[in-house]
């Protein structure tokens, strides 16, 4: 039995009519995902940030108590 034209045509089509949509899915739950990776880092950033504002006022305090330069 051989296959028309028509047959794989319908075969591509619905190939692709189903990938399409799984394709986008997949592509906005990545950006999703790099979304929440970027605010995870940011967060991190900014904790880093405040932990060395509390480090230097510490070592300010230290000197302050032991009259150090």
């Amino acid at each position: 039995m051989e296959m028309s034209w028509i047959q794989i045509f319908v075969i591509a089509f619905g190939n692709i009519a189903w990938m399409l949509p799984v394709f986008f899915w997949v592509r906005s739950e990545a950006r999703a995902d790099a979304r929440h990776a970027d605010n995870l880092i940011r967060a991190i950033h900014e904790e880093m940030k405040d932990f060395h504002g509390r480090l230097c006022a510490i070592e300010a305090g230290k000197r302050k108590n032991t009259g150090e330069k």
